[in-house]
C-alpha cells in the first residue's frame, strides 16, 4: 500500500529542498545573514555515531529544562520528554550531522563559522519519497493550524535523541547543577560537544546535539509510509513555505 501524506503534516517545498540539500555536500543552504555575497555552504556529512533504542519509543527533546531543575533536584514531579508518537522497529541506528560553514569576521579576523544545519537519524537506507512533521504523542493533529510548527524548545541550544523506556536514567547526568552551573558528568564526549549517555541495564542511549533554542522533527518517509529518516532542523525551514 503506497503512503499517502497528511497535508497538515507535509513539508512544503522550501522545507523539502532544505531537508535534502542539508545533507549534500557542496549545497548551498542560503547567505551569511549580514553578507548576501557569503554562501552557507554543506561542507560534509558526519557520522556522528550510533545510538541503542530498545524499546522502539523515541524521544527528541532538550535533556534538560531551566525551568525544571529545581523540582527534579527536590524529587517533585516534572513534564514528560517529547516522546514521538511514531514507533520505529527496535535497534541501533546512525545518527549524522551535517556540517555548514557560515563565516564571519571577529575583531578582524576571520572566522569560519562551522555550524549544525541538521542532525539526522537513519532508520533504513530506503529512499525518502516525502516529509512530514513529526509529532509527539501529546500533540492532537486535529488542533493543528495553518502555519503551526510542533517542536521541541532547548534553553542551552542542546537537543537529543533518546530512548524513552530509559529516559529517567539516560537524562539524569544532565540535570545536576552546582550554584545554577551545570556539573561535571559521567558521559562520552563526541564530535563538537555532542555526548553520548549509556543506560547498560537496558541496553539504551541518549546522543546529543547542537539545536538553536530547539527544533522541528521531520519524518522522512518511504512510499509503503515506512519511517526511513528522522530529521531535526533549527531555525528553519518553515513548516508551511
Amino acid at each position: 500500500m503506497e503512503w499517502v501524506r497528511d497535508a497538515r503534516l507535509a513539508a512544503g517545498p522550501e522545507a523539502t529542498w532544505y531537508l535534502e540539500a542539508a545533507f549534500t555536500p557542496g549545497a548551498h543552504l542560503g547567505t551569511v545573514y549580514d553578507d548576501p555575497l557569503t554562501p552557507v555552504v554543506v561542507t560534509g556529512v558526519e557520522e556522528l555515531t550510533t545510538i541503542r533504542v530498545p524499546s522502539g519509543r523515541l524521544v527528541v527533546d532538550a535533556p534538560w529544562h531551566d525551568d525544571e531543575v529545581w523540582e527534579y533536584q527536590r524529587g517533585l514531579p516534572t513534564r514528560p520528554p517529547r516522546e514521538l508518537a511514531v514507533r520505529i522497529p527496535p535497534g541501533a541506528y546512525r545518527v549524522e550531522i551535517a556540517w555548514t560553514t557560515d563565516p564571519y569576521a571577529f575583531t578582524g579576523e576571520h572566522v569560519d563559522g562551522v555550524e549544525c544545519a541538521a542532525t539526522r537519524l537513519c532508520i533504513s537506507d530506503d529512499p525518502v519519497v516525502g516529509w512530514e512533521m513529526g509529532l509527539s504523542v501529546d500533540d492532537d493533529i486535529a488542533r493543528l493550524q495553518p502555519g503551526d510548527e510542533p517542536r521541541f524548545f532547548a534553553d542551552a541550544n542542546v537537543g537529543c535523541f533518546a530512548d524513552a523506556g530509559a529516559w529517567k536514567t539516560l537524562s539524569a547526568p544532565f540535570r545536576t547543577f552546582v550554584d545554577g552551573v551545570p556539573a561535571p558528568r559521567d558521559s562520552e564526549q563526541l564530535a563538537d560537544g555532542c555526548e553520548r549517555v549509556r543506560d547498560e541495564s537496558r541496553q539504551a542511549d541518549l546522543v546529543t546535539f547542537g539545536a538553536e533554542s530547539g527544533g522541528i522533527v521531520w519524518l522522512g518517509r518511504t512510499k509503503t509510509g515506512d519511517v526511513a529518516a528522522i530529521v531535526v532542523t533549527s531555525g528553519m525551514p518553515d513548516a508551511t513555505a
